[in-house]
């Protein structure tokens, strides 16, 4: 890696610097994209655990984008079981806007903000994608007042119906702080309605961002039927989305067990040359 700005704050929470690693092309494109590893939403509560952004088979995405001209903003963010939903992608919409507010700095277009991401990342960029973003012009935060919408994305094996995946996963419960159960509308109506809420499927309109859906047809981790959904749900409602299988392959950033393997972070450049940079060669 070369001419990476390593631990830059993007925001503070409670006195908890939130850090992100800068990746800094050789030769710019103008444009930016924030990129978030996976992790389950956890992480390890040791003082000395490695940060999120420093996870190794996760490096790779963003030195091909960064090799591709793009500046890339790898974050951390706050994690469980000593943060619930939705501190995660309050920090992530967060760094959208501590980017876009300081695209003169980056030398970057502050109109036109990408995000990439995998597993737990893919859905925080996945919700980037889907959620209004909208400032708050009163802030007394200058940051803060920035639009945290980004206009292109590309998701890993992103879980999006946490409704359906909750049932039987502690991990994401542990995360929303809550189990999911009964119907809407029933006792447990605020439960529901919270998994809803966190949950990208649930969200997607026809004002919906260009998705690039990629996952593993054996990921046992996040079920292909997540990306099936938001792929059907994406079409159905008009926006530009493609499917990248990986035959074979189970859970995580190196596709494991994956026969052949396509170019995934080929095609991870591609789709934001076409549908960020407005470049269809």
């Amino acid at each position: 890696m070369h001419n990476v700005e390593r631990n830059a704050v993007y925001g503070m929470y409670s006195g908890l610097a939130l850090l992100m690693d800068v990746y800094h092309p050789e030769k710019s494109n103008g444009h930016g994209i924030v990129y978030i590893n996976g992790s389950g939403w956890h992480s390890p509560m040791a003082y000395a655990a490695a940060p999120l952004k420093d996870t190794p088979l996760g490096i790779p995405y963003a030195e091909a984008l960064q090799a591709a001209g793009y500046t890339v903003f790898a974050i951390n963010h706050r994690q469980a079981p000593r943060f619930r939903y939705p501190a995660a992608i309050e920090d992530a919409q967060r760094a959208v806007r501590f980017v876009r507010h300081n695209s003169g700095r980056f030398d970057i277009s502050a109109t036109r903000i990408g995000a990439a991401g995998g597993s737990s990342g893919g859905h925080l960029v996945s919700l980037l994608g889907t959620l209004p973003g909208d400032g708050d012009p009163d802030d007394q935060d200058p940051v803060n007042r920035e639009s945290a919408r980004v206009q292109c994305v590309v998701a890993r094996a992103a879980p999006v119906d946490l409704v359906r995946m909750g049932e039987r996963s502690p991990m994401i419960s542990s995360f929303m702080g809550m189990i999911v159960r009964g119907e809407a509308g029933g006792p447990y109506g605020v439960e529901q309605q919270t998994y809803r809420d966190a949950s990208p499927l649930n969200l997607v309109s026809n004002t919906t961002v260009p998705f690039l859906l990629i996952a593993g047809t054996q990921d046992t981790i996040v079920p292909p039927e997540q990306t099936e959904l938001m792929h059907a749900a994406l079409k159905a409602a008009g926006v530009p989305v493609e499917l990248l299988w990986i035959e074979g392959a189970g859970h995580g950033p190196g596709f494991p067990g994956a026969v052949n393997p396509p170019d995934y972070l080929g095609a991870m450049v591609r789709w934001f040359n076409k549908h960020l940079r407005g470049n269809a060669a």
